[in-house]
């Protein structure tokens, strides 16, 4: 896909992965409209920040509405906002399982609804599920985001078989351990530099968003070549 003058939307978008695809789109010549909980750092004539957070279908439909309104389609979205809880299954708190849950998978599910009119109308599109390699295999204390992300390995598989045919296409993420502060909530894990750097993993998202029309690569899997140094 050519991405100059293509809506994308990317969720999470102030910080991380999602704020180095915000930032590799624009310099694509993309108009880029990130979903946030609070404001973004971004300035740029083609980017528009909208306050919406993925587990609120209300704020998200709203957000949805007022770039459908001007644009008329998304071409691009990138489903990237998670976040993620540690520890023993039984001392996880209930409210940390809804909340990874609500954020990692009914999110996804929210805004993916919502692009995809007009997507399967305009018949070239793309949709970036951002999940985990904790969505490809277990770890210990990690049960609850393994879930969720196992989840969107699910969703996503369904869902680029199901709108294939209208030319959308569905790529799955599955990062690595990236040097974010998504370990904020772990005590044993610290950020480091043989993690993966998040601009790289923008960067193959990217490849990926602009591979040939008939080239769809549905599972992106990246770890660090040298993990521990």
């Amino acid at each position: 896909m050519n991405l100059e003058n293509k809506i994308a939307v990317v969720t999470g978008a102030n910080k991380g992965i999602g704020y180095h695809c915000v930032q590799q789109l624009l310099a694509e010549g993309a108009i880029v409209y990130g979903l946030c909980r609070s404001g973004c750092e971004t300035k740029h004539e083609n980017y528009t920040c909208l306050h919406a957070d993925v587990q609120e279908f209300s704020q998200l439909e709203e957000a949805f509405a007022r770039i459908l309104e001007k644009h008329g389609q998304v071409d691009v979205l990138i489903n990237n906002a998670g976040l993620g809880y540690f520890g023993f299954c039984e001392d996880l708190p209930i409210e940390q399982w809804h909340q990874m849950l609500n954020t990692n998978v009914t999110g996804v599910f929210y805004a993916t609804r919502l692009a995809l009119p007009s997507m399967k109308k305009s018949g070239e599109a793309h949709i970036i599920n951002i999940a985990s390699i904790a969505g490809l295999e277990g770890y210990p204390q990690v049960s609850g985001y393994c879930a969720t992300k196992f989840a969107v390995r699910g969703f996503s598989d369904a869902l680029y078989k199901e709108v294939r045919d209208f030319g959308v296409k569905v790529t799955c993420v599955y990062p690595g351990s990236v040097k974010t502060d998504f370990f904020r909530h772990s005590e044993n894990i610290q950020a480091h530099d043989n993690m993966l750097m998040p601009e790289d993993v923008a960067a193959q998202i990217l490849f990926a968003l602009k591979s040939p029309k008939n080239f769809h690569n549905v599972n992106l899997e990246i770890r660090p070549l040298k993990p521990r140094g």
